[in-house]
């Protein structure tokens, strides 16, 4: 990379850690725990926000609990990007993390890099369409320790979807930075593409057992290793 970047953004899944813990850990026990949870805290005003907002993307009566439920195990189960679901499951995550029942997988480079990157001075920041209380989560409670400190932001879904390019844009002025001061990491080329539609430097991070194409749009590495910002 060229000089001039002060800051680091940094998808999740299959950047810093991989999907199949998300797949294999993190949907399964919020899906076991969805109805339970609902139920034993649907006093509470985060969840009733949720609730209703579920009803008003599902087109359902806000009171009809079973027909929520119903639908937010559907969008677990299609790994729909819905605000009220991640907001959920940041909840119901919360609980499993702070029982001990799992850590947050990261890649093994990515803990020492991170901190690398920090000690250069540069500023590093989260984009997932994980909640920003789920992304808070598993950085606190990964397999490397508590590493949520060392970011200086979160982003999710609230700002934007993250592959439409006003989403960089409206990040970037939150950082309070140029957006060719950023470099953004993803494995999503189409992520990629808007962040550098908004004029952010773009990485793609494709991980083993993928390779990266003699053809990519995007400069490439198989890991955080190879990043020199």
């Amino acid at each position: 990379m060229s000089a001039g970047i002060e800051a680091i953004l940094t998808d999740i899944e299959g950047t810093t850690s991989s999907i199949a813990f998300v797949k294999k850990v993190l949907f399964p026990y919020s899906r076991a725990h969805l109805s339970d949870f609902i139920e034993s805290h649907a006093d509470e005003r985060d969840v009733q926000r949720c609730l209703r907002d579920t009803a008003r993307e599902a087109g359902l009566a806000e009171d009809d609990r079973g027909a929520l439920v119903v639908t937010l195990l559907h969008w677990i189960e299609e790994d729909r990007k819905a605000t009220p679901l991640k907001a959920l499951q940041g909840m119901i995550w919360k609980d499993g993390y702070e029982r001990g029942a799992y850590r947050a997988h990261l890649y093994p480079e990515v803990e020492a890099k991170l901190r690398e990157w920090k000690t250069q001075g540069l500023r590093l920041y989260v984009y997932s369409s994980g909640s920003v209380q789920a992304q808070k989560l598993f950085f606190g409670h990964s397999q490397a320790g508590d590493l949520a400190s060392m970011f200086d932001g979160f982003f999710d879904t609230e700002i934007g979807g993250k592959r439409e390019r006003g989403s960089y844009l409206r990040i970037a002025e939150a950082i309070g930075t140029t957006a060719d001061r950023i470099l953004f990491l993803s494995d999503v080329e189409a992520e990629l593409d808007a962040a550098r539609g908004a004029g952010m430097r773009t990485i793609q991070v494709c991980r083993a057992p993928e390779r990266c194409r003699a053809d990519a749009k995007h400069p490439c590495v198989a890991d955080f290793g190879s990043i020199d910002p």
